[in-house]
This record gives C-alpha cells, structure tokens and sequence, in this order.
C-alpha cells in the first residue's frame, strides 16, 4: 500500500478556490439579505413608487432572516479561514510605523 503525497501547490489551489466559493456565497446571501430588506422598509418602497407592487411580506421576511442567518455563518467562516492574514495584520497596525534609523 503505496501513501500518495499531495503537492503544496494543489492544496493552496484548493484553498483559493474555497475561499472563492466562501466570498461568492457572501455575496449572494448578501444581496439577497438587501434587496429583501429593501422591500421591508416601507418608507424606501414609498419612495422609489414601488407601492403598487403586490410583495409577499411574510415570505420576505422570512427569505431576509434565512438569508442573513446564513450570512453569518459565511462571515464567520471567511474569518476562520483568513484569522492568520487578520491577526498579523492587526499586531502590524497596532505595532505602528517603524522608525528608520540613520
């Protein structure tokens, strides 16, 4: 039985590309999450002269609470995921500017 190495270069790919799927999921339930919440701002739909259309509030509410839930758990994904570039970046931040020396 023969242990099958998997290179470095196809594991950082199949980071990237996760990572692509994670921030596209973002997106979406991101605008979902919006565009429904535009609608329930009655105010907004006033005044954009939306009010004659027949929207489902119920079904909208609930599609805006599936969405943003769902949203949250791809936040706290994406942060999981990217903690190391976060947590050296913020010790530089807070580091602040290195002073040159002459």
């Amino acid at each position: 039985m023969q242990r099958r190495i998997i290179p470095k270069r196809v594991i950082a790919m199949n980071m990237q590309v996760f990572k692509w799927f994670l921030d596209l999921g973002m997106g979406i339930f991101f605008l979902i999450c919006f565009v429904t919440g535009f609608f329930k701002f009655t105010l907004l739909v006033r005044m954009f002269g939306l009010t004659g259309l027949v929207l489902p509030l119920a079904r909208m509410s609930d599609i805006h609470d599936w969405s943003g839930l769902a949203l949250g758990f791809f936040v706290a994904a994406h942060l999981i995921v990217n903690r190391g570039w976060i947590i050296t970046m913020t010790r530089k931040i807070l580091r602040g500017p290195k002073l040159m020396s002459s």
